[in-house]
């Protein structure tokens, strides 16, 4: 199936994209569980495409990188090779953020898990905080906002916690791309670190959703001044707060029903972030 056949996703189509995003989250909770001082992100994202590859991952949205520290919120990044893993080493007490994007089967995923190795108060805190995010961009989705709005609207939300936007240090200040399905192939290169198959896949929306006012990239620009577009979309809100980040991204689901609870749903709320605010909520 073609690029742009998420737009119409059945049933089965949503069930292959969640399970790779299950499996990358399973992915990603293995090798935190691995992570020990002196890892460097390079071994951290090498660890992330080993696992995957085990498991019959050939293609990549984008291949995995791994930040620690404070490049989890992306302190003094200015140019996209910074996102790349570096021999930054883990320490005890430090952040760390794992972002992987595997296709399986034709069907893509892309996730961000944030964790910490030991004790670490206030990204307890930032990540306790991204649930209020999760909650604002799926009712405003619903209520058919403009991508442009929603994005500011999740800024001002973020001042009001006390947190950066550290979503808006990546390429065109993105908090959300469209994804797809892909064709499977034996052969999947990579350019630049991003699968070739679906560069050209985003191209392709981007040529097609410009001459019909739309765009596969959620931006706080005037090109995503736009009606949430139907299909499946990657969403990242990234906090920062004096060299910690933490985010969390999964896949959200926006179609054309006129019911608001199926004009537009997360595709899984089985995922750890949301079974970690489960508990707290739980506890308190």
């Amino acid at each position: 199936m073609a690029t742009g056949a998420a737009d119409t996703a059945t049933p089965p189509d949503l069930r292959g994209f969640r399970e790779v995003q299950r499996l990358a989250y399973a992915c990603a909770e293995a090798v935190a569980a691995q992570l020990r001082p002196g890892v460097t992100e390079r071994e951290a994202a090498r660890m992330q495409r080993d696992w995957l590859g085990e498991r019959g991952v050939r293609d990549w949205f984008h291949l995995p990188f791994a930040w620690f520290g404070d490049r989890t919120a992306f302190a003094g990044f200015r140019i996209p090779l910074q996102f790349f893993p570096t021999n930054r080493r883990l320490e005890h007490g430090m952040p760390f953020i794992l972002d992987m994007a595997p296709i399986h089967r034709g069907f893509t995923a892309d996730i961000g898990y944030s964790g910490c190795l030991g004790p670490h108060p206030l990204h307890d805190k930032l990540t306790a905080d991204l649930r209020q995010h999760r909650e604002l961009i799926l009712r405003e989705v619903r209520e058919r906002r403009p991508l442009r709005e929603i994005y500011e609207d999740v800024d001002r939300l973020m001042v009001r916690q006390g947190y950066a936007n550290r979503h808006r240090a990546y390429p065109f200040g993105v908090i959300a791309h469209k994804v797809d399905r892909v064709r499977e192939r034996r052969w999947a290169p990579t350019l630049f670190g991003f699968g070739t198959q679906s560069l050209r896949g985003l191209a392709s929306d981007a040529l097609h959703g410009h001459r019909e006012g739309w765009s596969p990239l959620w931006s706080p620009y005037r090109f995503s001044d736009h009606p949430p577009r139907p299909g499946l979309w990657a969403v990242e809100p990234h906090l920062g707060f004096r060299g910690t980040g933490a985010k969390f991204e999964e896949l959200l689901v926006v179609t054309d029903s006129r019911d608001p609870e199926e004009s537009a749903f997360w595709l899984d709320d089985d995922l750890p972030h949301v079974r970690r605010w489960s508990a707290e909520g739980a506890e308190a």
